[in-house]
C-alpha cells in the first residue's frame, strides 16, 4: 500500500465551502482507503491506499466530495515519498524559523505546468520573495511584513489557473509529510 497525501483546494475559508474534517475522515475510509488522517482545518488528507495512480486517487476523492458535501473543488493528490523528495531538495533559503520570513510550498495540479503559471504570473519581487521550482511545486518565500509588495501574493489568488494551484504553508508540509 502507498502512502498518499490529498490537498483540497479553498474548503473551509472565509466561512465557504464548508467540510467537518469527521466527516470527510468517515467518508474517505468508505472509499477503501485506510490508515486516514486528516491534519487542520483546511482540508490536508493522509492515506494509504493500494491504488498505483495519484490521478485515480483525486478523481475517487473529487467525485465523493461532489456527492456527499455537494462542493466542486480542486483535489490534488500526490505520493508522500514524492513530496518527501521534494522537501529535500528544498533551496536553503526555504523553511527557515525565520519568522520574518514566510515559507510556502504551491502544488500544481497535473494539468498545469510550472512554466504556464510563470509566464500567467511573472518574476517575483525580488527584493521581497523568492520562487524554486522543483518537480510539480514550487517553493515560495516572502518577508511577512511586505507581502503586499510581492507579485506572487495578489496573483496566485488571480491567476487564471488559480483553481490547478493549492498553497500550503512550510510547517503544514513538514508534518503532513510525516503522518
Amino acid at each position: 500500500m502507498k502512502r498518499y497525501i490529498a490537498l483540497l483546494r479553498g474548503i473551509n475559508v472565509g466561512g465557504k465551502n464548508k467540510i467537518i474534517m469527521s466527516k470527510l475522515k468517515m467518508e474517505i475510509e468508505k472509499l477503501g482507503f485506510s490508515n486516514v488522517a486528516t491534519y487542520l482545518n483546511s482540508g490536508n488528507i493522509i492515506f494509504s491506499s493500494p491504488i498505483d495512480d495519484e490521478n485515480k486517487c483525486s478523481i475517487l476523492i473529487n467525485a465523493m466530495i461532489k456527492e456527499k458535501f455537494d462542493l466542486k473543488i480542486s483535489v490534488h493528490t500526490i505520493l508522500q515519498a514524492n513530496l518527501k523528495e521534494a522537501l529535500n531538495n528544498a533551496p536553503e533559503w526555504w523553511g527557515s524559523d525565520n519568522k520574518d520570513i514566510y515559507d510556502n510550498l504551491i502544488f500544481m495540479l497535473p494539468s498545469l505546468t510550472f512554466e504556464k503559471l510563470y509566464d500567467e504570473i511573472g518574476n517575483p519581487n525580488q527584493k521581497y520573495e523568492k520562487i524554486h521550482h522543483c518537480n510539480n511545486v514550487i517553493f515560495w518565500s516572502f518577508i511577512r511584513k511586505d507581502y503586499q509588495k510581492t507579485k506572487w501574493w495578489s496573483k496566485t489568488a488571480s491567476t487564471k489557473s488559480k483553481e490547478l494551484i493549492t498553497i500550503r504553508t512550510a510547517n503544514t508540509v513538514r508534518k503532513i509529510v510525516t503522518m
